[in-house]
């Protein structure tokens, strides 16, 4: 079964209707290059109000170490995201699992850092270029992953409810990430795109 983590949340009802639709993770930006980052206190409170089985992430971009390790004591997230230029060492030192976002849109350029972090949870596969911000809606050509990559896939970049269930069959990957394809603005969710983009994940897992 493929997961699903609806990324850029930064409202307690929307993180809400993501897991009562099903998402299995929500993801939580707290690097201020983003227009999608949340204050600590509303992801509180969005993380106390989430249900059972239902995982946090908080995403950061080339940010300081004080700011993670205050997200990690103020907000307790299940697992970290560092979507800029961070080496494997400067992760790991955290001692929380991490996914580690890889930009897609340097095309072959990018293939070399899927090796980079053996230590990552997983390697989110985005379509931003190198040292942009993610969440941009951009795409990757999907037939440049190499197969037998030896962490589990996330797959980003442009993900929408028309889209998605293509790029699950295209690619299988462990999980989708999606912000801006179900987004009436950024940061707010629009819940007929999220309960149409789940829906066509589990349908095409379901098939």
């Amino acid at each position: 079964m493929t997961r699903i983590k609806c990324c850029g949340m930064t409202r307690v009802e929307d993180a809400l209707l993501a897991a009562h639709l099903g998402a299995d993770a929500i993801g939580l930006v707290f690097t201020a290059r983003s227009r999608r980052q949340v204050a600590l206190a509303r992801a509180r409170e969005i993380v106390a109000a989430l249900p059972p089985f239902v995982s946090s992430v908080a995403l950061f971009m080339d940010d300081e170490v004080s700011l993670v390790r205050q997200v990690i004591e103020e907000v307790q997230p299940d697992m970290l995201q560092f979507h800029g230029s961070e080496k494997e060492d400067w992760c790991v030192q955290f001692g929380r699992p991490f996914l580690k976002a890889i930009a897609m849109g340097e095309g072959t350029a990018a293939l070399s850092r899927l090796h980079d972090y053996a230590h990552a949870a997983g390697l989110l596969l985005d379509g931003h270029g190198f040292g942009e911000a993610g969440g941009s809606g951009k795409g990757f050509d999907w037939s440049l992953l190499p197969a037998g990559l030896a962490q589990p896939v996330v797959l980003a970049g442009g993900l929408n409810p028309d889209n998605v269930a293509d790029a699950v069959r295209a690619v299988r990957p462990w999980a989708v990430d999606v912000a801006s394809g179900v987004e009436s603005a950024p940061g707010i969710k629009d819940p007929h795109k999220l309960a149409a983009f789940i829906r066509a994940v589990r349908a095409t897992d379901a098939a």
